[in-house]
């Protein structure tokens, strides 16, 4: 009998690599989303991050499914 191997590791794709520098404070826009506004980040918790976004509230957004996109300079 021969052991199985699990799954391959999965590399990390651009999404989390992206993600992965996020802290809070820092301010987001969600690509598929540009009506929520800018986003400051609450907490980022593995690929769960929580943001706060100006015309949407409080959102947990999968990082592992969605690349965040950095606001460098919030023009207002």
């Amino acid at each position: 009998m021969t052991a199985r191997a699990g799954p391959p590791a999965r590399k990390p794709g651009l999404s989390a690599v992206v993600n992965e520098i996020l802290e809070p404070g820092m301010l987001v826009r969600h690509p598929a989303a540009p009506d929520w506004g800018t986003g400051q980040v609450q907490s980022r918790i593995g690929d769960r991050i929580t943001i706060n976004f100006t015309h949407a509230g409080k959102q947990v957004v999968d990082g592992s499914r969605v690349r965040l996109a950095l606001v460098m300079d919030d023009p207002g």
